[in-house]
């Protein structure tokens, strides 16, 4: 087996949590259980230190408002020269400062040059102070300019190959599924004192979990839960620049005491959320992936997501997918169960056992091997 050393740029890392930080990890704990080398370029956070794996911290400037960081592209000598030469493959993270850095040396070292499609800009530009269709616009410019600079664009879903293909990219694209550790969510427990200490008590529980932000559409879930039976309690884990509004609406809404917002959840907290709640309730049609589903399903929890050509790529039959209306999520809460469905269970469990990190591992290896060559490299 050859031996590789692979380099990741990435805008985003630990200790921010998100699905790219997730997807990241997934991919450099398989790549490294199999013995190779994984070096993460990644901005530096002031107070933090890391915890594991050979990280190499960029000076940043912050971003108002935001857990993020602006990179300033300065690598220290030593690190280029006896870390990034030798590189046998550069993998970015997102097309910006940082992924322009690994295109920059890819190019001047003649490294294999992979970019990773983890997110739809496009869904962002209410973020931007400019007019939004502009604004969309330029993000739908960036991703398409920038992986027709990659020798191959993974994407997590046939459904985002399609978008970037409709966006005009002619790069080759390889469809690889982020993975998760299905026996860690597979192992979440239903537990009644947990749902006690959530609010739900005697309630049926609906669990959603994400950034609070606007392109994730909670509000949905809120207006949704004021049109169903009494006895629903939603429980809402994340945080965000929404949440502040979320909680006003559902206290307008008249179902403050039937919605719970726990703010940021520890990711080993939720193996038994997913489990314990009768139902995973999924608003957001943005993601090119949405991690949270595969771990419900591993989870064998009953879905029950917006319908969006990503969501219904990852739940692969499993769950239920609805307009996103509040009059269907309503008659869809109304329709929970009280108790868990065995079969429903077993079958989403069937459904998450797509999204294992060793599958993950395999093919993003096949695709790393089959750009790199060892002789030029030797």
């Amino acid at each position: 087996m050859q031996h590789l050393r692979v380099g990741f740029f990435t805008e985003v890392y630990r200790p921010v949590v998100n699905g790219v930080v997730a997807s990241v990890d997934a991919l450099a704990e398989g790549l490294r259980a199999k013995g190779h080398e994984v070096y993460c370029f990644t901005p530096k956070v002031p107070g933090y230190e890391e915890a594991d794996g050979p990280v190499f911290r960029m000076p940043s400037l912050p971003l108002p408002d935001t857990p993020y960081r602006l990179t300033l592209p300065l690598v220290r000598r030593r690190n280029v020269q006896g870390v990034i030469k030798r590189l046998s493959i550069i993998h970015a993270h997102s097309p910006f400062i940082t992924g322009w850095m690994g295109l920059r040396y890819a190019r001047r070292y003649n490294i294999p040059f992979v970019y990773t499609y983890h997110t739809k800009l496009e869904e962002y530009a209410h973020y931007v102070p400019f007019d939004e269709t502009a604004t969309r616009m330029a993000a739908e410019t960036l991703t398409r300019t920038f992986a027709d600079m990659t020798d191959a664009v993974v994407v997590p879903t046939l459904a985002m190959g399609q978008r970037l293909r409709e966006l005009g990219v002619e790069a080759r694209i390889e469809i690889i599924p982020t993975g998760i550790d299905l026996l860690k969510f597979g192992g979440g427990k239903r537990d009644a004192r947990l749902r006690e200490r959530v609010g739900a008590g005697g309630r049926r529980m609906l669990f959603f979990v994400s950034r609070l932000a606007r392109e994730k559409n909670v509000d949905l879930l809120i207006a949704a839960l004021a049109h169903s039976a009494p006895d629903l309690h939603l429980v809402i884990g994340g945080d965000g620049p929404e949440r502040d509004a979320l909680i006003g609406l559902a206290a307008a809404e008249g179902v403050a005491d039937r919605t719970t917002f726990l703010g940021a959840v520890e990711r080993d907290a939720l193996p038994d959320l997913y489990a314990s709640s009768d139902a995973f309730v999924f608003p957001s049609t943005t993601e090119t992936q949405g991690l949270v589903l595969a771990e419900a399903l591993a989870a064998g929890a009953l879905v029950i997501a917006a319908d969006a050509p990503t969501n219904r790529d990852v739940l692969g039959g499993a769950g239920k997918v609805l307009a996103s209306t509040v009059e269907a999520f309503a008659r869809a809460f109304d329709e929970v169960p009280a108790e868990p469905d065995a079969a429903e269970a077993e079958r989403a469990r069937r459904s998450a056992g797509r999204f294992s990190i060793a599958a993950q591992t395999e093919r993003m290896l096949a695709l790393y091997r089959s750009l790199w060559d060892p002789i030029a490299h030797d």
